[in-house]
């Protein structure tokens, strides 16, 4: 009989280590705020969970208008941009109960690559025209790192008062399934990444481990934002209608 180590290298350089044996199903349901609704369909491998919400935000923000209760003003130095509010969508996300590495990785795209626990779309780094985020766009950003988008589509983009500020927060969820903390691991350091934005290990709501990412730990252009997401998804993306 012949016996292998195994080799932890493997894991840090990106083999598979997360293969579906993990549920999200029971987290997703006690996570999210009461403004998504939550259905669950089919079985075993091919087991999926839908999330829909209007997209609005649960705090404040002065994408609400001055004459509303959860209005706040901008950041000092910021203003709206061209799209000055914000409206209700019918957003679904459908991502897998059992989410597992992908074996080929696609890169996240414009638009909504995840929802936040208050059913509010996570953004990657990329704006209109596919480019970076520079720093006259992230003027436009309210103190949760979110604006609309020209459908009037809240949405964030970084971290934020009202999601996670450098911390260990849940997030949310992208659309492989796979969750999104704050900067910090549950141990309360600064974990290290792969080249997409994770890593395998217990969280507070996975106490055995399962893939998850984290917010970025780089002050983006230096303005105290920090990117949720860029680059791939780990895993294989759900879908995401409006």
């Amino acid at each position: 009989m012949t016996f292998y180590a195994c080799n932890k290298d493997a894991v840090s350089s990106g083999s598979i280590v997360s293969n579906g044996a993990v549920s999200i199903t029971s987290i997703v349901q006690s996570k999210f705020l009461s403004a998504v609704t939550i259905s669950t369909s089919g079985s075993g491998s091919s087991s999926s969970i839908t999330l829909k919400s209007n997209g609005l935000p649960n705090h404040k923000t002065p994408y609400w208008g001055s004459g509303n209760a959860l209005y706040e003003p901008f950041p000092t130095g910021h203003a709206p941009n061209v799209n000055t509010d914000m409206t209700a969508q019918t957003y679904a996300m459908t991502i897998p109960t059992n989410p597992a590495e992908a074996s080929s990785k696609e890169a996240t795209s414009l638009g909504e690559i995840g929802m936040a626990l208050n059913g509010v779309p996570l953004f990657n780094d990329r704006e209109g025209g596919n480019v970076s985020l520079d720093a006259m766009t992230l003027t436009t950003f309210d103190y949760s790192g979110a604006h609309p988008a020209p459908r009037k589509n809240y949405h964030y983009h970084t971290t934020g008062r009202y999601t996670s500020v450098d911390d260990a927060k849940l997030i949310g969820f992208l659309r492989d399934g796979f969750p999104i903390y704050g900067r910090k691991d549950t141990t309360g350091v600064y974990p290290t990444l792969d080249a997409y934005g994770g890593h395998f290990g217990p969280t507070q709501d996975f106490q055995t481990g399962i893939y998850h990412y984290h917010s970025s730990n780089v002050n983006y252009l230096n303005t105290g934002y920090y990117i949720l997401k860029a680059g791939s998804y780990y895993g294989t993306k759900g879908t995401f209608t409006n």
